[in-house]
């Protein structure tokens, strides 16, 4: 069946391979302590993939390309939420001084020095946001996309980020979703239409290439 599934996209004219630009950057979404909590009820069971973002960052690091963190605030009550705030209750974990440690980073994925953290309000990581411009300003061309979820945030962003003219390379290895399945048919259509889907092992090996 998945076969069936492969081949009918492929001869329809889906899944072309975008590749590589020459400028890459890493945008790491909303990877907080919320989805890692069995307390939250955000919590996704995703440990296995934050070790993985872990590692993903390192690499970014050492090859020295642009790192960008995002994360999720909204005032007390939730206005600057809007319909979405409203639609998805568990996102009051996220009001302003309400639960600190469920807004936190993650350990391992926390910030460095110099790394921008882009606070948002709705599921891309572009929308109300100066990311955009921030890319576009630094020459960068390719976004190497982690984080949760990939239903949700992480697909808006790669989504996004196709419609601003930026290749999304959405690392498989290091996304992750509170349910595989939903996370599996995310991910193919986000590689048949909007991005590609790469694994962790091939982004690490073209980021050692790079010189800085």
């Amino acid at each position: 069946m998945a076969q069936d599934l492969d081949a009918d996209y492929a001869q329809a004219g889906f899944g072309h391979r975008l590749g590589w630009g020459k400028r890459p950057a890493l945008l790491i979404i909303d990877f907080v302590n919320a989805y890692l909590d069995p307390a939250c009820p955000l919590y996704a069971g995703v440990e296995n993939v934050r070790d993985q973002a872990a590692t993903l960052l390192l690499a970014a690091r050492a090859a020295g390309i642009p790192v960008f963190h995002t994360n999720v605030a909204y005032t007390p009550g939730g206005v600057d939420g809007g319909v979405f705030f409203r639609k998805v209750k568990a996102l009051s974990c996220f009001e302003r001084g309400l639960h600190p440690h469920w807004a936190a980073f993650a350990d391992g994925l926390e910030p460095a020095a110099g790394e921008p953290v882009i606070t948002k309000q709705y599921a891309s990581a572009f929308f109300g946001t100066s990311l955009a411009s921030t890319l576009a300003s630094s020459g960068i061309d390719t976004l190497l996309i982690a984080g949760l979820s990939t239903s949700g945030c992480v697909r808006a962003s790669a989504l996004d980020a196709c419609q601003h003219g930026f290749i999304p390379l959405v690392v498989q290895d290091a996304v992750g979703d509170r349910d595989p399945r939903v996370h599996k048919a995310n991910l193919f259509d986000l590689n048949a239409k909007y991005a590609d889907v790469v694994g962790l092992e091939e982004v690490v090996t073209h980021l050692a290439t790079i010189v800085r």
